[in-house]
This record gives structure tokens, sequence and C-alpha cells, in this order.
């Protein structure tokens, strides 16, 4: 399925929230869904927005775990692989799997 990203567009995420968990390496997020942003300097460190292209949209971000919240004793980005998914339904959880390859779904959701 086809997707746009935040390094495209503007894409309206705000009222997301979890639906599900993605366990993923740093490298393979940014392979598929380009460069992060970097969010709100505190609970996360990388967020990724997309807007699939039958209007789903999700959020990919850390919480909690990195160097903004933790300081010293949190994970540098690129070590980080327990990734929160937030979108509107548990469509969003389906869709971003789907775009990083992943195949047991389920096992996924919040």
């Amino acid at each position: 399925m086809k997707f746009t990203t935040h390094n495209e567009a503007v894409i309206e995420t705000s009222g997301t929230h979890l639906q599900g968990y993605i366990q993923a390496n740093y490298a393979d997020l940014v392979s598929t869904f380009g460069i992060p942003m970097v969010w709100d300097d505190y609970k996360s460190d990388a967020e990724w927005q997309v807007c699939f292209e039958d209007g789903t949209r999700a959020t990919i971000y850390n919480y909690k775990n990195g160097k903004n919240y933790c300081g010293i004793d949190g994970l540098d980005v690129q070590e980080i692989t327990d990734w929160h998914i937030g979108g509107f339904d548990k469509k969003a959880v389906e869709r971003v799997l789907e775009a990083v390859g992943a195949v047991n779904l389920t096992e996924f959701f919040a």
C-alpha cells in the first residue's frame, strides 16, 4: 500500500492515540518511512507521521525509553527497537506492519 510521510506533506495527526506496537530497528523504520521528526523533546525522541492511500493515518514513536526522557540512562535512538503506533483505529497498526513487512499482525495490538 502506498503512503505519504511527514517528509513529503503536512499530515494531520492531532487526536491520534496508542493503537499498538512494533518491534523494529531504527534503521529499518528510516529505510521504510524516511528520517523521523524530533517530536516533543521530552517523552519521545523520534516520530514518523504517515498517511496511507486509504486515508489511514499513523504515528510511529518511541515513548519514555530514549535520552529525552531518561537522560544518560536512555537509549540512543539508533538502539531503540520498541516503538508505539498511534492512530485513530487499529487499521493504523495493520498499515504500519504491512509497510515494514511484519507477518504476524495480531500480536502487536494494544
